[in-house]
């Protein structure tokens, strides 16, 4: 999300595009504003025929004029006050229309992103543009909008009826309005970077407290709750300076503009006396032009702070946008095609791949499992057993060689139809807000209750179920949390089994479960998995001597390949790790 920046018409345009697909609604706002707008517009007028009506007759007042010109004065304000209600509605309902759609829109995109995106970027940070700077945007885009529209009605009307009333004080404006319009642009220009540098440090805040609330039993754990909070605190400071200092810089046109108008309304006043006494203008005159001019005064001072508050929606659009335009994992080959049968024979030719250009992970890497093998991978920590995973899935592509599913590149199969064939159960066992049966049942429609009943069973986590006073009809929220590590990791163990899917990826599936139930685990899920390539990754070593192949991966090689006795009998690598694991084991 560290694109160029893009220019406000860029981003007006944009905006613009959310809104106008609902162009019924915005004509129907804009009839309600200038119906509005124009009706209060009258009323000024109105008073000075009220005004001049006082001093008709000497010594007396005629009421009979006061009372027609109040009356109207009246319905007019009322009217003006109900279709401004009913334009307070229409904006309501059209502000969650937009929010509604851009959220989608950005949604929809993340669910095409790569895995490396979501690799290289805060949680917090993403959820803060999809909460925060959408409401920031749609909060401006919606109202401020309308209220810019209305804004140049009225100072369009107010400017004609003076004109209409002493067009000589209208010259008055003539200095007072560049100056003001200066002012804006010089204040704006300032405040713009301001609000993109806040947007940043709300984004960076949240990812912090998403990452410190994720680990809190590790930070206590090790008595880090001080460091923590004096790191929050940092943090926090960065992001209240950033927010003062943009607030700061934004307010400034409000006060700028109004001092302006003041001085405006001055000048009219002194003006408009010596007018009055010249014999040029009649008390209401003056009266209604003063009234018109600080209805075409307000609406620029409102306009100064709209477009402080544009600012804040311009930085939070760019980062929105920017997520939006993020691009999505790489199009499918055009002759790419679906998987109609799988047998499930996996080889990798001579692949190459690195995270970052000029630092390979994998180099010339050669694997090839046969239909309904059981492939062990192991390794010390960072030698490339899960970015194996990660080009066997597609979830990144590979820099050199090719990857053959029966033969056929995987380049040439649809992505989606590629990774449907796999099923995974990964270390982090992730569930979602649902049921415990909604949860097995998420990689198949209409499955049964005998069949998640049989896979629960095969996963040792059946009788802890049928303890729930719900059963299979408990609620897990938030990823399970009220459960233990175990049980969460047996659940997706027994999703797993429910599959469809002809071949299995096992990423230290069972490293929260205790070695007894791991055996049982071990040998429920062969028997399930029976002709399923399965390619496990594992670091309890004793729990993969049944493995058709063993590769030990070490500095992205495959310094030895075979099965569990073989390499006991090389006496190398794996020798090696195999018994001082054993040796470990008693000490």
């Amino acid at each position: 999300m560290n694109r160029k920046t893009k220019g406000k018409k860029y981003l007006l345009l944009r905006l613009w595009r959310y809104l106008g697909r609902y162009y019924p609604l915005l004509a129907a706002g804009f009839f309600l504003m200038l119906i509005s707008n124009v009706l209060a517009l009258f009323g000024p007028k109105l008073s000075g025929k009220a005004i001049d009506a006082i001093g008709i007759r000497a010594g007396g007042v005629d009421f009979d004029k006061v009372f027609y010109y109040a009356g109207w004065m009246a319905v007019f304000y009322v009217l003006s006050a109900f279709f401004s209600y009913l334009l307070s509605l229409l904006t309501i309902h059209l502000t969650r229309k937009v929010i509604y759609q851009m959220r989608r829109d950005v949604f929809e995109n993340m669910a095409s992103l790569p895995v490396s995106f979501f690799d290289r970027y805060q949680t917090g940070d993403i959820i803060s543009i999809i909460t925060y700077d959408i409401d920031t945007v749609n909060q401006s885009l919606s109202n401020d909008f309308l209220q810019i529209m209305q804004s140049v009605i009225t100072v369009l009307f107010s400017l004609v009826m003076m004109l209409s009333i002493a067009p000589v004080m209208v010259l008055i404006f003539v200095v007072t309005i560049p100056i003001s319009a200066m002012l804006t642009r010089f204040i704006t220009s300032r405040s713009r970077p301001l609000y993109r540098v806040r947007s940043k440090k709300l984004g960076e805040l949240n990812g912090f407290v998403e990452e410190m609330l994720g680990g809190q039993k590790t930070t206590r754990a090790y008595g880090r709750e001080e460091e923590v909070i004096s790191a929050f605190d940092r943090k926090n400071k960065e992001a209240v300076e950033a927010n003062t200092k943009a607030e700061y810089y934004g307010t400034l046109a409000g006060p700028s503009v109004n001092f302006m108008n003041n001085t405006s309304l001055a000048l009219i006043s002194v003006f408009g006396s010596l007018l009055y006494l010249g014999g040029g203008i009649g008390i209401g005159d003056i009266s209604s032009f003063v009234q018109y001019s600080r209805k075409f005064s307000g609406p620029i001072n409102e306009t100064a702070n709209i477009l402080g508050e544009l600012q804040s929606a311009f930085a939070a659009a760019e980062r929105v946008f920017r997520l939006m335009d993020e691009l999505p994992e790489t199009p499918d080959d055009e002759k790419a095609h679906l998987l109609e049968e799988v047998y499930g024979e996996v080889t990798l030719k001579d692949v190459s791949f690195g995270y970052e250009p000029g630092e390979e992970i994998l180099k010339d890497f050669d694997l090839h499992a046969k239909a309904g093998e059981q492939i062990a991978i192991v390794g010390p920590t960072g030698a490339g057993k899960t970015t194996v995973i990660n080009l066997l899935m597609r979830f990144y592509d590979i820099d050199k060689g090719c990857i053959l599913l029966d033969g056929e590149d995987t380049y040439r199969i649809k992505r989606d139809s590629l990774r449907g064939a796999y099923t995974m159960v990964l270390q982090d066992a992730w569930l979602f807000h649902g049921t415990i049966y909604e949860n097995l049942a998420y990689g198949r429609e209409n499955i049964t209750m005998e069949e998640v009943e049989r896979a629960a069973k095969a996963a040792m986590i059946y009788s802890y179920i049928q303890r729930l006073p719900e059963g299979f009809q408990t609620q897990l929220t938030d990823n399970g949390v009220h459960i233990s590590k175990g049980q969460r990791q047996l659940l997706t163990i027994a999703r797993a089994m429910l599959s469809d899917a002809h071949m299995l990826i096992l990423d230290e599936a069972t490293s929260n479960v205790d070695t007894r139930t791991e055996m049982q685990i071990q040998k429920a899920m062969r028997s399930l998995m029976a002709e399923k390539t399965c390619f496990v990754i594992a670091h309890r070593l004793s729990t993969i001597r049944g493995a058709d192949q063993i590769l030990v991966i070490k500095d992205g090689r495959i310094a030895e390949r075979g099965n569990h006795e073989e390499l006991l009998e090389k006496k190398g690598v794996y020798y090696q790790m195999y018994h001082a694991q054993f040796e470990g084991s008693f000490t």
